[in-house]
């Protein structure tokens, strides 16, 4: 059970509803942590900028999921995990390196940014920075702009999971991929 009120569209302010009704159009994300940021029209407004712009930018759609299993994992966020699971199968990720990062194992990616997105995501959340051997690798593998964005991706999801985590947003019931205890 959320610990916060979900907000009907109807009952929102006049700068709640414009941004809900913006994002809703431009198919964002309106539920899940969306339904705590919405008391916050700008930031509301400003996470799905931030989140759109990571979207366009040089990660592959692939890469951003590799990214956003690795940070949900990490934070325990269950209804981001039950979200990027699904978003990840409908790309192509498959189920056994969703098992393995639910698993807190190194999945098993053939492709080496894709690779590197794991190795990056799991040192920075883990270390709070990379070793200088992960950098240069890093740096090598995706080129200075798609590491950049990596590491922006790494933090933008972790705002979206520990708002779940303490909102209390939780995935439906039948989850078919539940994140490990």
């Amino acid at each position: 059970m959320a610990r916060i009120a979900i907000i009907d569209r109807a009952d929102m302010n006049a700068e709640q509803a414009r941004v809900y009704d913006a994002a809703k159009e431009a198919g964002g994300p309106v539920g899940g942590p969306f339904t705590a940021y919405i008391r916050l029209p700008k930031l509301f407004e400003g996470i799905n900028t931030l989140r759109a712009s990571l979207a366009d930018g040089p990660l592959s759609r692939r890469e951003q999921q590799v990214v956003n299993l690795t940070v949900a994992r990490h934070w325990g966020a269950r209804y981001p995990w039950f979200a990027q699971s699904r978003a990840s199968l409908a790309v192509g990720i498959t189920q056994d390196v969703i098992d393995a990062i639910n698993a807190h194992k190194t999945p098993p990616l053939p492709d080496a940014r894709e690779q590197m997105c794991f190795v990056v995501a799991r040192e920075v959340l883990a270390d709070k920075r990379v070793s200088d051997a992960t950098y240069a690798a890093a740096e090598k593998t995706m080129g200075i702009e798609s590491f950049v964005a990596l590491v922006a991706t790494t933090g933008s999801f972790s705002i979206t999971c520990m708002t779940a985590n303490t909102f209390g947003i939780e995935p439906p019931a039948d989850n078919p991929t539940p994140l490990a205890e």
